[in-house]
């Protein structure tokens, strides 16, 4: 164990307890808050009785010391559903870019995540709390189903102290299986350039158990040349109740599809025409088949004389196969076996409550590699290598909720230990291997202080800890396997906020106003960051970073059933050192190494402002039918494109519209949808492929697009 590291694991054993000592020492009479009608609709109640679990303690949204959001599929049933940034684009922190639809969408938060230019880093995702994310932190959420996701919770900031590679937080997707009535319902999709989306839900619930399947079938000719995709998409939930207090539930998924990659286009190409593809990405036929499945077994109970002790056990097994073209023609195949488990506390200590939690997470993951010549998007007929790999992850986290003042005060304190692995063997000459491991020991200190029962102050401290995916370890000296150079990036981070709700109970207007606004600091060493060599993508680190930034968000009720949403994000990110060394061709095409320094550049691909806007109404026309209609803007700035700095992206302003009706019929019911996004057709970049050697940082986002949806359900 490092000095650093040990400095930490001292610091954490010192909190709790200090913790301990002033939970035996305190002892006060609780008041419990005062209640809220139950006529109030779940947005409005999400504060004082919404419980968020990706915490990995179950808390309301009101007790937890940091920024969370949680979604219900109430809030965007009416939406396309193509893609994550169909219906997250609400959440202030968050920034989400498009680049081939749905499954190559990438997630910011809090600048984390930035520097992927394929898949998803620095953020878990999660479905059905069970990690979608690989083990060295690479994911792509083919698997999503927003026609079988019931809510959706986002963490924004450090969960480095609960999850493996996750320092800029957690998205976790449940498929809907909290439901009152057994139905069944057919839906379709249709849109602009090709998109065509059907599918069936099917849920049964009996005394004992319930039952949920849905299967979607998606095809998308795509905005631009050489980007069409399709989908098969099936999910499985099935729990049941041996006893009162136990819940054992199988989950499952299976995936298959394919999608074409039109790579990206100098600015001059962009300018020409955006919708172009990449010709070396057509030459190529460059393109991702995918098929891939998990099950999963996961058994909880509750137990003990006052019912205050939880354990949960979750047991799952994936396959997944790829063909991936670009350069090469790879063909992988990897099997992963994952166990993850938690004990939950509630205890008093006088008149004080506690929260204890501890648990674990195992994670590993085989592959096999093949590499062949492509020939025009065909696989050649000569192995040319094949290498075996092993990712692993083990991790053990513990988290303690104090109550210092009753009802008032509380004080979090979490701590994750992580030991990542990873093993590299060609099997075909040369013969060679090669093993890395980083480990990390990451804790965080939290407070809340509620106000009032509806109104908390937070704030927090904590490092995190995120290991280079495999494909970053990647080494740009033939010589060697693994790029040894390349350090995890860590960070300190600082936040501190405001969330709460205000309620008058007998005002028409402004009724209910939800808020939560959110500071942030945060030093990154080691930071992460892509580069290229010879059109080939590696990775480095830079030497410090500096990010600074605020969120704010809120809902509020002007008139009953008249909602105005508010989301913005400033962010100013910029490199405090960072000497880089790059690798160009010069006029005569000679290889010239350049030794650069980028102190005092901002960080690319991270907008100064985001801001988003939404007006929505619902009319109701008696108890069986209702009309909805919502307008939302979304402004992005320019976004730099590479870590010196040398070009700029244009602001875009984005102006979204949708319509909606429901309408009951007994036990039938039908719901029609539709709406146009990108109204005024605005031309923009809506991805930028960060540090493009040779300025290929361009891909441009969706023009104005139109759809409609047609959801047919029965009620049993």
């Amino acid at each position: 164990m490092t000095h650093r590291c040990f400095k930490k694991v001292l610091f954490f054993i010192i909190l709790i307890l200090s913790c301990s000592g002033a939970r035996i020492a305190l002892s006060q009479r609780i008041t419990l808050a005062d209640s809220v009608t139950a006529s109030e609709d779940t947005l409005f109640r999400e504060l004082d009785e919404v419980v968020i679990t990706a915490t990995r303690m179950p808390s309301r949204i009101i007790d937890i010391p940091y920024s969370v959001v949680r979604f219900n599929y109430s809030n965007y049933q009416y939406d396309r559903k193509v893609g994550a940034n169909d219906m997250l684009s609400p959440v202030p922190g968050l920034f989400l870019q498009s680049r081939y639809g749905n499954h190559d969408v990438r997630f910011t938060i809090r600048g984390f995540g930035n520097r992927s230019n394929s898949g998803i880093r620095g953020v878990r995702i999660l479905l059905d709390d069970i990690p979608e994310s690989e083990p060295d932190g690479q994911t792509r959420v083919e698997a999503l189903d927003f026609n079988a996701i019931g809510r959706i919770e986002i963490v924004k900031g450090n969960a480095s102290s609960l999850y493996t590679n996750a320092p800029g937080g957690v998205a976790n997707f449940f498929n809907d299986i909290e439901f009152d009535r057994s139905s069944v319902r057919g839906f379709s999709e249709l849109g602009s350039f090709g998109l065509s989306r059907s599918g069936f839900k099917a849920a049964v619930r009996t005394d004992k158990y319930r039952f949920l399947t849905t299967y979607s079938y998606h095809n998308y000719d795509g905005y631009r040349v050489h980007n069409n995709e399709y989908w098969h998409i099936l999910n499985m939930v099935a729990e049941t109740t041996p006893s009162e207090h136990t819940r054992l539930s199988i989950l499952g998924y299976f995936v298959d599809g394919s999608i074409k990659l039109p790579g990206s286009l100098t600015k001059e190409e962009f300018e020409q025409d955006p919708w172009q593809a990449n010709q070396k990405s057509v030459d190529r036929d460059e393109k991702r088949i995918t098929t891939k499945g998990r099950i999963g077994i996961r058994y909880s109970a509750t137990f003990g004389r006052k019912l205050n002790n939880d354990v949960e056990v979750t047991a799952y097994g994936t396959i997944k196969y790829f063909e991936r073209t670009s350069k090469e023609y790879r063909i992988i195949n990897r099997y992963g076996l994952g166990l993850s488990g938690r004990y939950i506390n509630k205890a008093r200590f006088g008149r004080l409550h506690n929260e204890f939690s501890v648990g674990g997470d195992l994670y590993a993951q085989p592959a096999r590699t093949e590499y062949y010549d492509n020939i025009n998007g065909q696989r050649g007929d000569q192995l040319k290598q094949l290498t075996a790999e092993n990712i692993g992850n083990k991790g053990l986290y513990i988290s303690n909720n104090l109550e210092i003042l009753p009802e008032k005060l509380f004080v979090l304190l979490t701590g994750r230990y992580d030991n990542v692995g990873y093993h590299l063997q060609e099997e075909t000459v040369p013969s060679r291997k090669d093993q890395l491991r980083f480990q990390a020991f990451t804790p965080k200190l939290a407070l809340n202080c509620k106000i009032l029962p509806l109104l908390a102050v937070y704030g927090s401290f904590g490092y995190s800890f995120d290991a280079p995916a495999g494909n970053e370890l990647d080494s740009p000296d033939p010589a060697f396997l693994f790029n040894t150079d390349l350090k995890p990036q860590e960070s300190q981070n600082f936040e501190a906020g405001i969330k709460g709700k205000l309620y008058q109970r007998n005002s028409r207007w402004f009724k209910r106003i939800l808020f939560e606004a959110t500071g942030f600091y945060i030093v990154v060493e080691n930071e992460i960051v892509p580069y290229e060599v010879l059109h080939e993508v590696y990775y480095r680190n830079a030497g410090r970073t500096h990010r600074l930034g605020t969120e704010v968000g809120g809902l509020v009720e002007i008139w009953e059933n008249l909602n105005f949403e508010l989301a913005y994000t400033w962010s100013h990110f910029h490199y405090k050192t960072y000497e880089a060394r790059s690798v160009e061709q010069d006029s005569l095409g000679n290889f010239i190494y350049i030794d650069r320094d980028f102190a005092g550049n901002i960080v690319p691909s991270v907008p100064e402002n985001n801001l988003f806007l939404a007006l929505s109404y619902t009319l109701p026309l008696g108890n069986h039918f209702s009309l909805f209609g919502k307008v939302s803007y979304q402004g992005i700035s320019g976004l730099w494109v590479d870590d010196a700095n040398s070009e700029k992206t244009a602001p875009y302003n984005l102006l979204n519209s949708v319509l909606g009706m429901d309408m009951r019929f007994g036990k039938f019911n039908l719901m029609l949808s539709g709406g146009v996004n990108n109204i005024f057709d605005e031309i923009y970049v809506g991805f930028t492929n960060t540090n493009s050697a040779d300025k290929r940082f361009y891909e441009a986002g969706a023009p104005r697009d139109w759809f409609a949806s047609l959801n047919l359900g029965y009620t049993f």
